[in-house]
């Protein structure tokens, strides 16, 4: 699939979500006991439903919103490498941030060429994606709109797979394959367990957006060395759209 793609047709995106609502009791009373039973299969005896909440909602799209997506493309090449563009879309009301951001694919990435570019996205980021777009009521562009589709049927590209080479018997951070390929971690300031907090405790979103944004250029850069392009993504070749 690599061996006939523009790599500047690709977009490479990551995803920051935290539950809906900061405490389990705002949740309504048929929400409150669905959580329940849906939190039985995996927290621990002495955790309450209320606790599994607090830290694991957010990776639910049923229980949890997206407060982030940072996008990035690769759109030039010259002697000190790649030129990396980086876009986020923020904003506490999620239907306005989904909202922009369909509108955004619609208009730039719907011919058949475009791809999308995630790490572990097939599983986390473009499902979650659609989902709460429904919830939310906003129409699926074209390129999400994967529903029913077999995985093979499913054209974009997902670092996670690249590295897996067919083995689906481990999971693979970003974090560990950005160490393996000595590349910049991105969390250097905080990590996917501490977004909540940064959320609801701190009200920073603008310090998720950031760390949003380095694991979209982790994502890509990690893409190039797996796909043999050796040309790297320096620092001084990013910018970031408004």
């Amino acid at each position: 699939m690599l061996d006939d793609l523009n790599f500047q047709d690709i977009l490479f995106l990551d995803i920051e979500t935290v539950p809906v609502y900061q405490n389990f009791e705002e949740l309504s009373e048929e929400l409150q006991f669905l959580w329940d039973k849906k939190s039985e299969k995996f927290r621990s005896d002495d955790e309450s439903a209320a606790d599994a909440y607090r830290s694991k909602a957010g990776i639910y799209a049923e229980y949890g919103k997206i407060v982030c997506i940072s996008v990035g493309i690769l759109h030039a090449k010259d002697d000190e490498g790649w030129h990396f563009r980086v876009r986020s879309f923020a904003n506490d009301d999620e239907k306005v941030l989904l909202t922009e951001f369909g509108e955004m694919l619609t208009k730039h990435f719907s011919l058949r060429s475009k791809r999308l570019c995630g790490h572990n996205g097939r599983e986390f980021d473009f499902p979650y994606i659609c989902r709460r777009m429904l919830i939310n009521g906003v129409q699926l562009p074209p390129i999400l709109r994967i529903q029913g589709k077999k995985p093979w049927e499913i054209m974009h590209i997902d670092t996670l797979d690249m590295w897996k080479f067919g083995d689906y018997k481990n999971y693979t951070s970003l974090r560990l394959l950005a160490a393996l390929f000595d590349i910049p971690t991105p969390k250097d300031d905080i990590d996917g367990s501490e977004v909540a907090g940064v959320y609801w405790n701190e009200n920073n979103l603008q310090r998720i957006v950031t760390y949003c944004e380095k694991d979209v250029v982790t994502t890509a850069r990690i893409f190039l060395k797996m796909a043999g392009e050796h040309t790297p993504i320096p620092d001084a070749n990013i910018t970031k759209n408004a």
